[in-house]
């Protein structure tokens, strides 16, 4: 996949009066991911992950190469944090170190500060942006475009006994009458990569458009645990109350 330039992406982000299109940059950063890698959700992996993203000379470093083997939220998550890096490195972006601090993924609990929100179970990226106003989260397939994060639910639970998969929206594809959708994500067994499903095995599906990335820079000021997605571990909630919690439509 061919990698825009910097110059190309946020021209337009810096132009006064001009709405800047994030989804365009989050698909420019996408395409400098690596490919494979492998899948683990382990302690390992985690800590790999941990090696990926850190501040350099007060400034956002993001190594994905470092972070493999991968699962799925660790890699939307690096995939935002390379956003954020490429668009201070073409100053479209300013966020101070101490906020980029708050960033980086240190083996947090799930619903503690940024990492800890978007690993979370449940509608941890939803609950981020909502929290930050970083963007909307929606659930109309028909309102969703490429570069959009959304949160798949195989199955109608949503906390303890959910099984879901963060990923990157890429889009609607029709094979043979039937339509599949296809995004970017950690998958297994094969690791970071494209990867295209049949829409009917979506149960339910929270995307989030990243609309305001500089809130990111309010990371700090964010209670230090989210109590709603802290229980996600042990106790079930709805689809219904995660739409609630986020602002969802």
């Amino acid at each position: 996949m061919r990698i825009l330039p910097l110059v190309l992406v946020f021209a337009s982000m810096v132009r006064p009066g001009v709405a800047a299109d994030w989804n365009a940059a989050v698909l420019a950063a996408l395409r400098e991911m690596p490919a494979g890698g492998g899948y683990a959700a382990t302690g390992a992996a985690s800590a790999r992950l941990r090696s990926a993203a850190e501040i350099e000379a007060g400034n956002l470093r993001v190594r994905p190469a470092l972070a493999r083997p991968s699962y799925c939220s660790g890699a939307t998550y690096l995939v935002l944090l390379k956003t954020v890096e490429r668009a201070q490195s073409a100053g479209a972006l300013r966020i101070d170190a101490a906020s980029l601090m708050a960033l980086e993924p240190d083996g947090q609990r799930d619903g503690e500060g940024v990492w800890g929100r978007w690993n979370a179970n449940g509608p941890g990226t939803a609950r981020l942006f909502s929290e930050l106003g970083m963007g909307r989260n929606f659930t109309d397939w028909n309102a969703a475009r490429p570069g959009d994060f959304l949160k798949i639910f195989w199955r109608d639970a949503v906390g303890s006994n959910e099984h879901g998969h963060s990923v990157i929206f890429l889009g609607i594809e029709d094979r043979g009458g039937a339509e599949f959708v296809r995004y970017w994500s950690s998958n297994q067994p094969d690791g970071f990569g494209e990867k295209s499903v049949p829409k009917s095995k979506i149960a339910r599906a929270l995307f989030s458009r990243l609309e305001r990335p500089e809130r990111l820079a309010d990371a700090g000021r964010l209670p230090r645990v989210d109590a709603y997605l802290a229980s996600l571990l042990e106790r079930e909630s709805s689809f219904a109350e995660a739409c609630r919690l986020t602002g969802a439509q």
